[in-house]
């Protein structure tokens, strides 16, 4: 299946390296069985979007590992793609961006055509061809109907596509310069949430700080450079990436907001199974398999 991964570093900018690059199981290393496209989104001082997506793997884009040592964001959103049916092309590489959001989904789709009916005028803010960028448009509208609520929109979306169209998972990640949404839906692919708590105290704060002990809510340590060692941050991904026994799976239907602040809400916005559970190619299937390197030791 594809990879999803999420952070937000709360009030600070901060980098995301461990994650993408050096984790037990971070992108880079999934991208093994990922080959089709890496994208890292994340935003400038001034709010707006910024965007690297190619369809390659991530361990093949010197582009993508020196972005992940770079760039400093207080949210960041990452994807690395299986294709299952849109060709792997750059517009069809997550993450994709409308009004300001940046979005990434991990699942697949039947019923494109009826799911496409839906959108209207907002068809217009397609640029590629897979199930992914017509769920998030369709959240999009919803967003703008629900005015401006992120939250009622992802939700009705969801809803609207599990009451009446093919599907095997809804699971995505939203971000905004400043929040972070996930929902996982239903229960056959994973996601996962790890909340860290301010690092252990000691040592220079700077960002040029190496090796200081950082702390998960369990109080277990991991090594963490950098910001990510004395600034506390929430993480969410399609798997555990380390072995922190603190990491806790979404229940299916459960919709996660992160807010600037780092307070974590959580709401069961699809309840109930959906109306069709898609049947998967051998394609698709092995598409969607976890990863055997995803489960921490």
């Amino acid at each position: 299946m594809c990879r999803l991964f999420g952070m937000s570093g709360g009030q600070h900018e901060v980098q995301a390296t461990f994650w993408l690059l050096d984790a037990p199981t971070s992108l880079l290393q999934l991208s093994e069985t990922q080959p089709d496209g890496v994208g890292l989104g994340a935003f400038n001082p001034d709010g707006t979007p910024w965007v690297y997506r190619k369809p390659v793997a991530a361990n093949r884009s010197q582009t993508f590992i020196a972005d992940a040592h770079e760039v400093r964001s207080r949210t960041f959103l990452a994807h690395i793609r299986h294709a299952t049916a849109a060709p792997p092309t750059r517009e069809n590489t997550h993450p994709f961006e409308q009004h300001g959001r940046l979005f990434a989904h991990n699942g697949v789709l039947g019923g494109l055509d009826a799911l496409r009916d839906r959108l209207g005028e907002h068809a217009a803010l397609l640029q590629g061809s897979t199930d992914s960028e017509l769920y998030f448009t369709l959240i999009t509208k919803r967003i703008e109907e629900q005015a401006g609520d992120i939250a009622a929109g992802i939700a009705q979306a969801a809803r609207d596509i599990a009451a009446e169209i093919p599907l095997y998972s809804l699971n995505m990640l939203l971000t905004t310069p400043t929040d972070v949404w996930a929902l996982r839906y239903p229960d056959t692919n994973e996601l996962w949430i790890l909340q860290r708590s301010i690092a252990a105290l000691g040592g220079p704060g700077s960002d040029d700080s190496e090796g200081f002990d950082g702390r998960s809510l369990s109080g277990i340590t991991r090594v963490f450079s950098g910001q990510l060692a004395i600034i506390p941050s929430t993480v969410i991904a399609s798997q555990p990436m380390d072995s922190d026994p603190m990491w806790r799976p979404l229940e299916s239907g459960e919709l996660i907001h992160v807010d600037s602040d780092l307070r974590v809400s959580s709401t069961i916005a699809v309840p109930g199974p959906p109306a069709e559970m898609l049947v998967l190619s051998e394609q698709q299937a092995i598409a969607q398999q976890q990863d055997p390197a995803a489960s921490p030791g």
